[in-house]
């Protein structure tokens, strides 16, 4: 497996092996792009004040860091909690960075207009050790996505509507190279690989961040993240 994790604050890369094909929603270089890293920039409010042009400091904190052809993303969770899991089936190997903070939780379908208690995102690497086209790609997405989703569901943090189901700053990058893969869906071994690394992380992410704010599981009453005094 190619992909390894380096931890260098504020950085936390996730290196590729080699220039692959990263499809994402990232703030810099999103959609389509071809890289070789993929890397968060861990912030707190004091970075980011409302008048701050965004897209240009973190353009110009990636150049000044030799990042700039990376895909790359933001989060206010420490990065020094990242989560890491690798799978393998049928042969392709997937593997999956992940870091979990749940702070900014909402369910789908609604949007909280209560103060949110906190800050934190779920931000997703995953690298797939398989050529695919680009329609491969956009269904792989959804399987990083559902297995996300699921994860964080289990995890049982309680909002007004329901359970959790992700939070307002997700993002994910998928990697892969280009090749005649044409599906990755459920039933398809890189589907499995793709979901059981993602949920392995993301699960392994959820709960760390669960008990670091004091969630102790209950089967009869899931936690309420209004409930919770976070900073």
């Amino acid at each position: 497996m190619s992909l390894s994790v380096h931890l260098t604050r504020p950085w936390l890369l996730a290196d590729l092996g080699r220039p692959r094909r990263v499809l994402s929603f990232a703030p810099h270089r999103p959609g389509f792009a071809t890289a070789d890293r993929i890397v968060w920039r861990e912030v707190r409010n004091a970075d980011l004040p409302p008048e701050l042009d965004v897209e240009t400091w973190f353009s110009a904190e990636l150049g000044q860091n030799g990042h700039s052809a990376a895909v790359a993303m933001l989060t206010s969770r420490d990065i020094g909690r990242y989560q890491v899991a690798r799978t393998k089936v049928a042969g392709i190997c997937v593997g999956c960075v992940a870091t979990v903070g749940l702070g900014n939780a909402e369910r789908i379908g609604t949007r909280r207009t209560t103060p949110r208690a906190g800050h934190g995102t779920i931000n997703i690497a995953v690298l797939a050790e398989t050529g695919l086209t680009d329609t491969a790609m956009l269904e792989a997405m959804t399987i990083v996505a559902e297995a996300r989703t699921a994860a964080v569901i289990e995890a049982g943090l309680m909002l007004p509507g329901g359970p959790a189901t992700g939070t307002g700053t997700d993002c994910i990058a998928l990697a892969a190279d280009v090749g005649c893969g044409g599906y990755a869906g459920l039933h398809t071994a890189l589907g499995e690989a793709i979901g059981r690394a993602v949920h392995a992380a993301v699960t392994a992410g959820a709960q760390d961040w669960m008990a670091e704010q004091g969630f102790a599981p209950n089967p009869t009453r899931l936690p309420m993240l209004e409930e919770a005094n976070l900073d």
